[in-house]
This record gives structure tokens, sequence and C-alpha cells, in this order.
């Protein structure tokens, strides 16, 4: 790959890699038993959509530090996003939703497979959690099958055990605080723990220690890498209330319905009048939320003007990151690809 920044190039690379890997996966899992062949599908439909956000991050970690374009490194890269889609066929099953890029997600799609039981739903349920599983378990194969030497590889697998516990922590912390009083505090760090961290920060970091990067480097990747990830989770808050579902391929009342800690919901209560916080009371959590009910949230929140201070916050993050990434002082094609990149996370239609 040449210097000069490509996405799209280097989207096809990872999708190479992934539908290949998971391609072989799927048919071993397949030839245990035809039965199977349900779940296995699911595995490839985990991998069928995605920016490769993570996997850019995790090269451009790599490439900083001044080491060569590497396809074992696009294969290592391509495991970030093998995490990705365990978390997503986890987040899928924990908020119960049903759409996920416009088709049904794992747990909707295998109630197909297990209609004859007669805890159908429940069935699918579990095939779910184990199809999100064994993609983090092929995570971890890609990346230590990914070519590097060993001593590289040795470099960087201490930073997957923080990946997984603070991902499991930003996972947990939402469910444990779903339902309650919307809190801006507790829902950035939501924000941080679930998403943040492990979309931008922990990619740059693992593709820097992969490449030998120094303290200095990889401070500078945590300066540039944790605000980044947090405006990318706080435009996913507005797609999820105010984005088109077209682009989105999600319902815009999950949030609702679900009464989930984010920080436009934080920012809206935080400002919120008595009145204002009774009508919210009366629409957060409802299982059965209409499109009248989802557009007098949206009332409250556009003429408390949440939106545009969430905005604002995104704006500032996005400041912030590229101020640490001038501070870097990374070659000019890792800075103009991080640059890029910055924009693509936090200003998107999906």
């Amino acid at each position: 790959m040449p210097d000069r920044w490509e996405p799209a190039a280097f989207r096809t690379r990872v999708d190479d890699v992934l539908h290949h890997f998971v391609g072989r996966e799927a048919e071993q899992l397949s030839a245990i038993d035809p039965v199977l062949g349900p779940v296995a599908d699911q595995l490839e439909a985990a991998v069928t959509e995605g920016k490769r956000l993570r996997a850019a991050f995790c090269y451009w970690g790599w490439r900083a530090v001044g080491q060569p374009d590497s396809d074992a490194l696009v294969r290592a890269a391509a495991s970030m996003e093998l995490v990705h889609a365990a978390a997503v066929v986890h987040d899928d099953l924990i908020d119960d939703s049903p759409l996920r890029h416009g088709r049904p997600t794992a747990h909707i799609a295998l109630r197909g497979a297990v209609r004859r039981n007669p805890r159908a739903v429940s069935a699918a349920r579990s095939l779910a959690m184990l199809v999100g599983d064994l993609l983090m378990s092929l995570a971890g194969q890609l990346f230590t099958t990914s070519g590097l030497p060993a001593a590289y590889l040795a470099r960087a697998r201490p930073l997957w055990s923080v990946l997984a516990r603070e991902l499991i922590a930003g996972e947990c912390l939402e469910i444990l605080c779903t339902g309650a009083d919307p809190d801006a505090a507790t829902s950035m760090k939501v924000v941080r723990y679930k998403t943040a961290k492990y979309t931008v920060e922990q990619p740059l970091l693992i593709g820097g220690a992969l490449a030998g990067a120094g303290e200095r480097l990889r401070q500078g990747y945590s300066a540039y890498g944790l605000p980044l990830g947090e405006a990318f989770q706080l435009r996913d808050d507005l797609l999820g209330l105010f984005g088109d579902p077209e682009h989105t391929g999600k319902s815009n009342t999950d949030d609702v319905r679900g009464h989930r800690p984010t920080a436009l919901l934080a920012e809206t209560w935080r400002v919120a009048g008595d009145d204002e916080r009774r009508r919210l009371r009366a629409l957060l959590g409802r299982p059965d939320l209409d499109a009248d009910g989802l557009d007098a949230v949206r009332e409250v929140m556009r003429r408390l003007r949440s939106p545009d201070r969430v905005e604002a916050m995104i704006t500032a993050r996005v400041e912030e990151a590229l101020g640490a990434l001038h501070e870097l002082d990374a070659p000019a094609h890792a800075a103009a690809a991080l640059t890029t990149l910055a924009h693509s996370a936090a200003v998107r239609l999906s």
C-alpha cells in the first residue's frame, strides 16, 4: 500500500482477510454437523458489513512508528474487527435489538433454526451468545496466526487482556445503569469503556506495541485516541435518535425503549425542568413506544438544545484529538491518515 491513505483499498484488504478466515472457520463448524449451518451463517454475517475503522487505527498505530506496509500486519489488524463483531452480537443480544445494518440481528435470525424448540426465543438467544463468544475466540486466533514475528506479538499480547477487561466493564456498566435517572458522568464513563477505548485507543496501542513504539508515542496515541473514541460514540448517540434508519440500519426507538444511559439523554436530563423530566419518565423504557412517543422525546431534546450541545462535545473532542496528533510528530503520511480517520469517525451518517 502506498503512503497515501486509500480507505477503500484498505477496507478491501481487511474484508479479504476476514471473509477468507471466517469462511474457513464456518465451513469447519458446519462440517461437524449440518444442523450447525445456521450458526455458521451468522459467523459469516457478522463480518459482512463494517467501516473497518478499528483495523485502520491498528494499522496506522504500526505505520506511525515508521514500520512499512505489511500483509501480516493487516491480518493482525483485521482481528480488531472480529473483536468488534463479537461485541456487536453480544450488544444486540443484551439490548434485544431486532436490526443491525438493516438485517435481523443474530438472536432474531437464529429463531428459524430452533423453531421446534419449546423455548425457541431463549434458545436462539443462547445460540447468538455462543456466536459472539466464538468470534472473540477467533479474534485471538487470527492475531496470533497473522504471520508477524513471535517477539512482536509478545509485545502486544498484554494489551489484549486490557482491551477485553475494559470492553466488558463498559457493557456491564451500561447494564447496571440502564433504567436509572440519567447522569452525565456515568454516561461518559460508559461511552469511554464500552466504545471509545476499543474503537480507537486500544487498536492504536496494539499496532504501536507490535511495531515497538516508545512511551512518548504510546502516550500520544492515548491522548489522540480517547477523545476521538468518545466523539465516535457521541455521534452514535445522535444517530441513534436522529439518524436516518435507511443509513443507520437500526430503529430510532432502541435507546429510548431500552432507557439506555446515553450521553445525549444525560445531557437532556441535566438541563430539563420538572415538567420535562416527568414527560421523559413517562416515555423512557416503554417497550410499546411508538412514533409519536419518539417524536415527543425528540421534541424535548430539541427544545433544550441537547443535540447542539452534543455536537459541540463532538467538535471539542475531535479538536483535542487532532491537537494531540500534531504534538505526536508522526511521519507525514501517518499524520495525514490519522487526520482523515478522525473526521471519518466523527462525521458520518451511520
